[in-house]
């Protein structure tokens, strides 16, 4: 076994538990530091790929400016109290239909890719992590889903100003 195959199942598996502690974690300040860990070892698994731009942007980007956002607003935020709102089989019965949703999306994206071919293509050219081949491929063959994600982004955004929102703003008063 070489050490690229050691050093991403170490990697791919820091990833994973990093992932699940974030979202098991009661803690928001520490669910948001095992983020930052996530992303860190996802950028490591981009230089594995030969994808340097990729894993400096996803450090600036998503470890370095989206993370220090969501921390400013957990502390400006009083999360210690329990919000009534939701019940808890509720909160578990949605988030468990989400997880389903982006696992068969998942699915259905591996099914339709051809793994092979595109390795190929990329090897063959010699270009796999440079910025003109990241731009010209995101705007050609993945305009849909890189629409989709500004329109999560968008989503998650509107998300966060409505939890800023204190519980009395939200409530129509008789």
């Amino acid at each position: 076994m070489e050490i690229a195959e050691i050093l991403f199942f170490v990697l791919a598996g820091l990833t994973l538990l990093s992932g699940l502690l974030t979202v098991t974690t009661k803690s928001p300040v520490h669910s948001i530091l095992y983020l930052i860990i996530t992303f860190f070892s996802i950028s490591a698994h981009y230089v594995l790929l030969n994808a340097q731009f990729l894993a400096v942007v996803n450090i600036i980007v998503y470890a370095g400016a989206i993370m220090v956002l969501f921390l400013f607003v957990v502390m400006l935020m009083n999360l210690n109290k329990e919000d009534k709102n939701f019940s808890k089989p509720f909160i578990i019965a949605s988030g468990g239909i989400i997880s389903l949703l982006f696992f068969a999306l998942t699915v259905g994206i591996f099914l339709k890719s051809d793994v092979m071919e595109n390795n190929q293509t990329l090897l063959a050219e010699g270009e796999i992590g440079m910025t003109e081949r990241i731009g010209t491929a995101l705007y050609t063959d993945y305009v849909i889903p890189f629409e989709l994600a500004s329109i999560l982004f968008m989503g998650a955004m509107i998300g966060a100003v409505l939890l800023s929102k204190k519980t009395d703003d939200l409530h129509v008063k008789d």
